[in-house]
């Protein structure tokens, strides 16, 4: 039976997220859902799912306190191959560096810089928090039933500038495009919290459980 686990690194509540993956994969039929902090519990999973909430040095930070975390997600993912989706600063620490408070290495997984939101209208607040619609640019199996117009919840003052454009899934217009899901090979991430995106969350997660890269 496939195994997905959300890494708990002590970065933010997992109660709803573990509830919302737990009922698509119950309705689904897509195997077992678990929260663990243990490297051993991670090193076999099937899917790995990285949340975080709050600034990208506090959560990089913790997750390397975490003795041996990283380097379990890591072996999974880059060697193993298994699907990675990297939530809300789970999505931003794939980058090449993080530029929030101080420069902050990321994965590396996915090229490009996590940078402030900066509005010329001054009617648009940061963070960027609330609901909006999403564009779709880049076809993929997570978006499946997913289209432009779909709308998810976002609460964030940083964005993810992918170097790659190919490698940008999806953006929302707000102070010009604003990066929404990335993703390339086994790795996707969302900046926005599917968990909280109803519907479209919804499906999201449906599809991350189900897809083979």
């Amino acid at each position: 039976m496939s195994l997905t686990v959300l890494v708990d690194y002590d970065s933010g509540n997992l109660h709803s997220a573990q509830k919302a993956f737990e009922r698509m994969a119950r309705e689904a039929g897509t195997g077992t859902v678990v929260v663990s902090a243990e490297p051993d519990v991670v090193a076999r999973a099937d899917r790995i799912v990285l949340p975080g909430d709050g600034a990208f040095p506090s959560c990089r930070a913790a997750l390397i306190r975490h003795t041996g975390l990283f380097e379990a997600v890591d072996e999974a993912v880059t060697r193993r191959g298994a699907p990675f989706l990297g939530i809300c600063i789970g999505m931003q620490m794939l980058a090449t560096r993080g530029l929030e408070f101080e420069p902050t290495p990321g994965f590396g997984w996915i090229g490009g810089e996590v940078v402030r939101i900066t509005p010329a209208d001054p009617a648009l607040k940061v963070p960027h928090m609330g609901w909006n619609d999403l564009v779709i640019d880049t076809p993929h199996a997570v978006l499946e039933g997913i289209g432009t117009g779909d709308h998810a919840y976002f609460v964030h003052s940083y964005h993810f500038v992918v170097e790659n454009p190919a490698e940008r899934l999806a953006h929302v217009d707000y102070a010009g495009a604003t990066t929404a899901i990335v993703g390339r090979d086994n790795i996707v991430g969302t900046q926005f919290h599917p968990e909280k995106s109803q519907r479209t969350g919804l499906r999201l997660i449906a599809n991350f459980l189900a897809w083979k890269p």
